[in-house]
């Protein structure tokens, strides 16, 4: 997969997207880095901890979250790309839905826009992104919970997000997909989910898996956000063994000590 100058080898390959909340009121690390210094500071630190692609959001998209304007967004994301961007020579991510806010990011810089809708909230996200010649991440996501069948409902939605970005001409060699943990499913419809990514991974593109600190780690270990990281690592492990590829985490050194124990069992069992 091809993310801005990187070629990602993701047949053999497995790479961390180091999560960078440039907003206020993220559920697990709102505020901690929402000046430019503190976000080249992290986004540095990612970087020295393994991360291969930093993923940049303006907007809380915790359940409940306050929508901002396309301005303000693009407002808070623009400056911290350009920065990033000067800084390191890693690909980056802007996680947005809005159309605006991601030509205003990839115009900043950005390699890949990271849609939470997989292109449906917005019907000029894909000719945006494939004007930019850029990379996407589709990922699965509904108003709401409620599936007669589960993965092949979540297979189908994909299918549909797949489509739109063909109809724009998005290269196929700059697509991933996500299947929305956390997001449109109950706590066992994520459980489910995270049990069946190898259904994902069989349609052909890469998978970024996230999951981290998310709710149904919360709920099954019944611990606060700050305390989630080893349930994070036990889901990247099975994402792993599972064929995903892409892991999109806040802990890089962390998750990616464990992604490379997993690759060392993986591959003696080969």
């Amino acid at each position: 997969m091809i993310i801005g100058k990187k070629d990602f080898d993701t047949e053999n390959g497995y790479y961390i997207m180091g999560i960078l909340n440039v907003t206020p009121d993220s559920f697990s690390d709102g505020g901690k880095w929402n000046t430019l210094d503190r976000a080249r500071a992290r986004a540095l630190q990612m970087a020295e901890e393994g991360a291969a692609i930093i993923d940049i959001g303006g907007e809380s998209t915790r359940p409940g979250y306050e929508k901002i304007s396309d301005e303000e967004e693009a407002e808070r994301v623009a400056p911290v790309i350009e920065a990033v961007k000067r800084d390191l020579d890693l690909p980056v991510s802007l996680d947005t839905y809005k159309s605006k806010v991601a030509e205003a990011g990839l115009a900043a810089g950005a390699d890949m826009i990271n849609d939470i809708w997989g292109l449906k909230y917005d019907p000029d996200m894909a000719g945006v992104i494939a004007k930019a010649g850029a990379a996407c991440c589709l990922m699965h996501n509904r108003e709401e919970a409620g599936y007669t069948d589960l993965m092949a409902e979540l297979l189908s939605d994909l299918e549909g997000s797949l489509g739109l970005a063909e109809e724009a001409g998005i290269d196929k060699e700059k697509i991933m997909l996500d299947p929305g943990i956390g997001f449109g499913k109950t706590y066992e419809d994520n459980l489910a989910v995270t049990a069946q990514l190898e259904r994902l991974t069989a349609m052909g593109y890469p998978v970024l898996l996230g999951t981290s600190r998310k709710s149904m780690i919360g709920l099954t270990l019944d611990l606060p956000s700050d305390e989630r990281l080893e349930g994070t690592i036990a889901t990247t492990v099975i994402g792993m063994m599972k064929g995903c590829r892409f892991f999109r985490v806040h802990d890089v050194k962390e998750n990616m000590r464990a992604l490379k124990m997993t690759e060392a069992v993986i591959a003696a069992g080969r």
